[in-house]
């Protein structure tokens, strides 16, 4: 099959269900002009929606995300919350928060997201620190070797019902790379091994194709 059909009926979702705006379609050309030192990856507009249906299906009030970039799926979660819901994102370039912070001031959510800077491990500690955080749902995109970590932290924070996605955890099918060297593979891996055997979670892994190509999120139910 043409590959390209993937990326075409990709379009076409997002022209019916994920219309970005110019705030949204904005965000990479954001972090070009920023200097940003990371990827441009992020998720696509229909990943984006995605995560709005799975915020709205456990009535999240709470959002704890990890990896801001420049903000995207941020705005995408922060749109899925009622008043007085929150967003707190975690993301460790401060050039990228900066960057952040202006895109979600365009899209007027500066009060529904709190940006958190340093590394996401030391984050996450603090959080379950301050011992005041059950969080809804939670969006890991961060960096893969820790996912596992990132997991467990992220589900003591949880409650009966929460909805934990991670994202990236195909990698174009590299997972299957037996004697891979590469650490963010060797990540995920080690991560979705440890997911399936996690009973404290009802959980699967989506593959995905379409404009970012061929990938996966993990999505998990706190039992």
């Amino acid at each position: 099959m043409d590959n390209s059909i993937f990326e075409k009926t990709d379009h076409y979702i997002n022209s019916l269900f994920a219309p970005e705006e110019e705030v949204l379609s904005g965000i990479e050309q954001s972090l070009l002009d920023g200097n940003s030192k990371m990827p441009l990856g992020g998720i696509s507009a229909n990943q984006g929606k995605l995560l709005q249906v799975l915020a709205k299906m456990c009535n999240a009030k709470t959002v704890l995300e990890l990896g801001t970039l420049g903000g995207y799926s941020t705005i995408w979660l922060a749109r899925a919350l009622p008043a007085g819901g929150k967003v707190i994102t975690i993301e460790y370039d401060e050039n990228n928060v900066a960057i952040a912070k202006a895109n979600i001031a365009k899209a007027g959510l500066t009060d529904k997201i709190e940006i958190r800077t340093g590394k996401a491990i030391d984050i996450l500690q603090q959080l379950k620190a301050e011992n005041k955080h059950t969080f809804d749902m939670v969006f890991m995109d961060a960096d893969k070797p820790p996912y596992t970590e990132y997991f467990a932290l992220a589900l003591s924070m949880s409650r009966p019902g929460t909805i934990i996605v991670a994202d990236n955890v195909v990698r174009n099918g590299k997972v299957l790379e037996e004697n891979s060297s590469d650490p963010a593979v060797l990540g995920v891996q080690r991560f979705n091994k440890a997911l399936s055997k996690n009973k404290a979670v009802t959980a699967t892994i989506l593959q995905m194709v379409g404009l970012k190509e061929y990938d996966g999120m993990a999505i998990a139910v706190v039992n």
